[in-house]
């Protein structure tokens, strides 16, 4: 019954809600992550779960050693499925009304200063323009073109692989972007990355196969690039760079909104550029800038 159970939620998830993949799949894995401590507890079914229950559930994962993200991440899964549960009959009472979430504490994200995000991308031109082969100039192109638009535009990884060659709008310098929750947003871009763009469009076709069809990016097979692809060649373009953090797209994410604010621009701004669905999220960036100004202030002023 409970396997029924989360397949149905998986499905209002992916039908009802128009939850991204990777959504349904985080939510099922920790819902099924409850299902497993209940049979091992003999704790009952989902049908019968109490508050209590659930609380130890999470007390479990704590002494465990599980990271307070993780605990509220599967406490608002388990919120999220009880309350349709209940709502669409298949239970007799929300036993998560009362469940709390564990409070996490906001890590700062790791991030290239603008000068380290300027090697980069130094770094990979030099060595396009260095080579000789045109396969293989292409793929360099790609790469140089790839890092100027995650770094420029703040997109994510999946809405970058996503882009086709009618996303870009060279004559207002912006991008439309296909986004979380099925939201489509236009995000500006530089002249930079615009110029990086143009080289990998005139030898796109040196790479690019039938099955590539209208992807703007596309892998070293000839289809569209895949996320794994573009995460790893983005690690390995900052391993160039010394002193650079171990970053992946995300990171570049993280630099280009830090970058933003650091240089003025307001935070609504950055969230829709962003494509935050909440401010909140948002404000993280504004923690950053601040670390940083309490640090040049403690260096600089002779009564900090």
């Amino acid at each position: 019954m409970d396997a029924d159970l989360v397949e149905a939620w998986a499905q209002h998830l992916r039908a009802g809600r128009n939850a991204s993949p990777n959504t349904v799949r985080a939510y099922t894995g920790d819902l099924l992550q409850l299902v497993d401590y209940l049979e091992r507890t003999g704790s009952g079914s989902l049908a019968e779960v109490d508050l209590r229950t659930l609380r130890r559930w999470l007390a479990g994962m704590h002494a465990g050693g599980a990271e307070r993200a993780t605990m509220q991440r599967r406490a608002a899964a388990a919120r999220v499925f009880f309350a349709w549960a209940h709502g669409t009959g298949r239970i007799a009472s929300d036993p998560a009304t009362g469940l709390r979430s564990p409070r996490v504490d906001r890590k700062l994200p790791a991030t290239l200063d603008a000068g380290q995000a300027r090697q980069v991308l130094e770094a990979l031109a030099g060595r396009a323009a260095a080579e000789d082969d045109p396969v293989l100039r292409a793929r360099a192109l790609r790469d140089v073109a790839i890092i100027e638009v995650l770094y420029s535009s703040g997109i994510r990884v999946g809405e970058l692989c996503g882009l086709d060659d009618s996303s870009l709008d060279a004559g207002r310098e912006v991008l439309r972007v296909h986004g979380k929750g099925d939201k489509d947003r236009t995000v500006p871009i530089g002249t930079p990355a615009l110029r990086a763009l143009d080289a990998w469009r005139r030898t796109r076709e040196l790479i690019a196969g039938p099955q590539a069809g209208p992807a703007l990016f596309v892998g070293d097979r000839g289809a569209r690039i895949d996320p794994r692809v573009v995460r790893r060649l983005v690690h390995r373009a900052l391993t160039q760079v010394p002193d650079a953090p171990d970053l992946g797209p995300h990171g570049l994410r993280h630099a280009m909104a830090t970058h933003l604010l650091e240089g003025g621009a307001d935070l609504r701004s950055v969230q829709e550029m962003l494509g935050h669905a909440s401010l909140a999220t948002t404000q993280i960036y504004t923690h950053v800038t601040n670390e940083r100004l309490r640090a040049a202030y403690a260096q600089a002023h002779p009564r900090a």
